[in-house]
């Protein structure tokens, strides 16, 4: 059995690697043409480049996994956006579209840009879902809304579109993992939110906006957290980063049958894929890092 330590490692490395590769799904501009044929607006401009999702087109579409469920569901899934802002998005969205239609647009968006940037075939495509198949197939629904609604999903049926659906149950896994630990280390979404801007390194009071939180509840939040003793004057303290270190630990620890299915093939994978996840940031189908939605702004 592998150590906590190695998991850690392991588990980290892997989401990193793997995050442009799948996560390019939300800045595809295949999916937001789709997207905008169903009704929806089309990007409303790019970051450094990188074409930015429509939120209503958003939600609906990550959402679709869950069915054509509510916009507070949809909202308790995600978890870390301002449900007063999720809410009338879906319900836009199902005024447009049903959850199926959007889905197989989203699936088709992801396998388009994927296909476009790095080819119909690129060296080592079958290995990489083999493995990502042997990482994700001892992972458990339970308590997992995201994971269990793409996992719901089953494959498309096309090499790019099975790759890609299985990395995305992987990340959604991780993300559902995530949610876990920082609820269980009692954090609302606004706390975590701007630790986890400090963890990343980027200035507090950024990222976050992207989560559609207002100024007040962002006040209110950083509050709470200088009362904790875990911010000061906008920084980590001691207490603060060991916290924020616990939820990551707590998050990594849920992926140990994935990194213990992978074995010393995980430096294979992470191989494979990080030059075609660089190839998708060099093509501008995600984010070179947060700031790039920000502009660094505070």
């Amino acid at each position: 059995m592998l150590r906590d330590e190695d998991v850690s490692t392991r588990a980290r490395r892997l989401a990193n690697t793997i995050e442009p590769l799948v996560g390019q799904v939300y800045f595809s501009p295949e999916c937001h043409a789709a997207y905008e044929k169903l009704g929806f607006a089309g990007s409303p401009g790019d970051a450094g480049g990188v074409a930015l999702p429509d939120g209503p087109a958003y939600f609906t579409s990550r959402g679709s996994a869950l069915g054509q469920v509510s916009g507070e569901l949809v909202a308790s899934a995600f978890a870390v956006f301002n449900p007063d802002v999720v809410v009338p998005c879906v319900q836009l969205g199902w005024s447009l579209t049903d959850a199926v239609t959007i889905a197989a647009a989203r699936t088709d968006g992801a396998v388009a840009q994927l296909t476009r940037i790095l080819g119909a075939a690129p060296d080592g495509m079958a290995r990489v879902t083999e493995l990502f198949a042997r990482a994700t197939e001892p992972l458990r629904p339970e308590g997992r809304p995201l994971y269990a609604g793409v996992l719901s999903l089953g494959l498309p049926g096309d090499a790019w579109g099975d790759l890609w659906r299985l990395g995305d149950r992987l990340r959604e896994f991780r993300g559902d993992a995530h949610t876990a630990a920082w609820t269980s280390h009692g954090f609302d979404a606004t706390e975590i939110g701007l630790l986890t801007e400090l963890f990343w390194g980027v200035p507090m009071r950024s990222y976050i906006r992207t989560r559609a939180w207002s100024d007040q509840q962002l006040d209110d939040a950083q509050a709470r957290l200088a009362e904790r003793g875990l911010v000061a004057d906008g920084a980590f303290t001691e207490e603060g980063r060991a916290a924020r270190e616990a939820v990551e630990w707590a998050t990594d620890m849920q992926l140990r049958p994935a990194i213990e299915a992978l074995g010393d093939d995980l430096d294979e994978l992470i191989g494979l894929v990080e030059p075609w996840s660089e190839a998708i940031r060099a093509a501008g189908g995600y984010l070179r890092a947060p700031t790039q939605l920000t502009g660094g702004r505070r």
